[in-house]
């Protein structure tokens, strides 16, 4: 054989495996006896492609979002400076810690001297309030006006706001301008626990309690409400009449000698079309106190 077919017969097979390899290449992983890759196999493979997971769209942030803030009272638990070094500005003493209710395009500040509220948007992830108007009750509480100052002048800085979580135990992350961030955790709101948009109401609450029959405790007492009436300028118009009102109205603590109007919410107890058996008809949530006068 001539020295030029020799080499033909040497390259042949040559030629061969990498046509194999190529071929391996392009085909799918071939199993092994165990049932794993083949490692030869593995390495040579360059057609494979990772599909990344699909990420939500800003819409369906946005909309999320929508849905989670107003079903939640949102209460403070940390919050910190720019340099992400805790801040404890955001508290007054042993008073209940701030909380945000987000309902109809506008943010309410609870725990406040006063009650504060601003209107708010979102897109996505991205937050802009307008600045805050609030009552004008002055507060003798030391560091309370100073507190209230302090929110009212951050809130129109937020940016940024976060919702992540289960439903039973949602997180809210604020971001602001300045780059410092509040950390809240979400409480359901009464129409969230009661399944229903809640009914408003007036009650004039007198200033002492009476006698009343309950049967697990021979000496109760219960208050003693009436409805008040007010006209669309915000005028009363008429009361009722006195009745006992048996149970209590949640977020509210009577004093003794102290007549108050309240406005409330009250909320159907009924599941299915049914009232529930030997228990109220429906629950009461203090909204705000209209009026206070001390009569003792």
């Amino acid at each position: 054989m001539n020295p030029t077919h020799r080499l033909a017969a040497r390259l042949t097979p040559l030629v061969a495996c990498v046509g194999l390899l190529a071929a391996c290449g392009q085909s799918a992983t071939a199993p092994t006896a165990n049932g794993g890759a083949s490692p030869a196999t593995t390495s040579i493979s360059t057609t494979h492609v990772t599909t990344p997971p699909a990420q939500p769209s800003p819409q369906a942030v946005a909309l999320s979002a929508a849905r989670v803030l107003p079903a939640y009272e949102w209460e403070l638990t940390a919050a910190r400076d720019g340099r992400g070094q805790n801040d404890a500005r955001w508290r007054v003493g042993d008073r209940p810690p701030l909380r945000l209710s987000f309902k109809d395009g506008r943010v309410a500040v609870h725990h406040l001297c006063n009650l504060a509220s601003a209107g708010y948007e979102l897109d996505g992830t991205q937050m802009r309030m307008t600045r805050p108007t609030a009552t004008l009750r002055a507060c003798a509480e030391l560091g309370l006006m100073a507190l209230e100052s302090r929110v009212l002048s951050l809130l129109p800085t937020v940016q940024a706001a976060h919702a992540s979580g289960a439903p039973d135990a949602p997180q809210l992350l604020l971001r602001f301008a300045d780059g410092s961030e509040w950390d809240l955790v979400g409480h359901p709101t009464p129409e969230t626990r009661y399944g229903s948009a809640g009914e408003r109401l007036f009650l004039e609450v007198a200033p002492l309690k009476v006698a009343c029959n309950h049967p697990l405790m021979p000496n109760a007492t219960c208050l003693r409400v009436r409805d008040v009436r007010y006209g669309e300028n915000g005028v009363k118009t008429g009361e009722g009449e006195w009745r006992i009102f048996q149970g209590s109205i949640e977020g509210y603590e009577h004093r003794e000698g102290t007549r108050n109007i309240l406005r409330v919410n009250r909320y159907s107890l009924a599941r299915n079309g049914q009232l529930p058996a030997d228990a109220p008809s429906h629950a009461y949530v203090l909204d705000m106190v209209v009026e206070s006068e001390l009569t003792q």
